[in-house]
């Protein structure tokens, strides 16, 4: 894996979709890397707008708001790279990876390591790289996505394995969910200062019409709730909202995230 930041001439992009989706482009002047495009229209706009060419698709998990733009934006462009998670399921993809593969970009000069990571989903992957990891739904700014198909002791070993990445590394998630997820995190850390200074900024943000993302993992790990399940603040308030005894970090996250689905 590249641990070494972006080439100078690479930069990363928000491409909104949908109501809330971000479709993560890594570009340099002529040419394009989409992660997860849901809808294939606004990239194929930007594209137009800025004389880009597409010469590679990433995929992190099935679901269709990350995968539905795949067969348009490869009907032109058959020898696009479609990059994603194993098993067959995703049409489009011409190469599957798994745990610990390298993902050469050679015509960004980028490489990922590929890392396993359930829990939202039982296929879901994040590429790992140039200090920045694209991971889907797994984590979001202030939160982490619904347990769809994993478990809830698959999610936290998941996010402990993102928890462990380098401080300063980017956190390029799928979704502007953030002010949604700090309101419920205040409710389990009313006394967390951090995350008080968090939202300030990321309202100011969204008032200028600005995304909240890239995150970085040291600041999640001052704010997220479900990265902090072993600080006692977190467990006696998912404990005062749970009707059972909360055994270790797995009963946390799991009380926890029940709070927030009906939050």
């Amino acid at each position: 894996m590249s641990t070494t930041s972006l080439p100078s001439n690479v930069s990363v992009t928000p491409i909104p979709a949908f109501t809330d989706n971000y479709i993560w482009c890594l570009r340099n002047t002529t040419d394009a890397v989409v992660v997860d495009p849901g809808d294939a229209e606004p990239v194929l706009a930007y594209l137009k707008d800025h004389n880009l060419k597409l010469a590679g698709i990433l995929i992190t998990h099935h679901h269709h708001d990350h995968t539905g733009g795949i067969t348009r934006l490869t009907s032109t462009r058959p020898d696009i790279p479609v990059i994603g998670p194993r098993g067959n399921h995703i049409r489009g993809i011409t190469k599957s990876v798994t745990q610990g593969d390298a993902v050469h970009l050679p015509i960004i000069n980028c490489d990922f390591t590929v890392l396993e990571i359930p829990g939202h989903t039982l296929d879901h992957i994040a590429f790992y790289g140039h200090d920045a990891i694209f991971c889907g739904d797994t984590l979001f700014a202030a939160g982490c996505g619904r347990l769809f198909e994993g478990s809830p002791a698959q999610m936290v070993h998941s996010l402990s394995k993102l928890k462990r990445l380098p401080d300063h590394t980017k956190v390029y998630c799928g979704h502007e969910y953030t002010l949604a997820n700090i309101s419920f995190a205040k409710g389990v850390e009313p006394n967390n200062q951090a995350l008080q200074e968090y939202e300030n900024w990321a309202k100011q943000q969204r008032q200028q019409d600005k995304t909240t993302l890239p995150s970085d993992i040291a600041t999640q790990k001052a704010v997220n709730p479900f990265l902090r399940c072993h600080h006692e603040e977190v467990r006696s308030s998912v404990q005062a909202n749970s009707e059972h005894k909360l055994r270790d970090e797995v009963d946390v996250f799991a009380s926890l995230r029940q709070w927030k689905d009906k939050f």
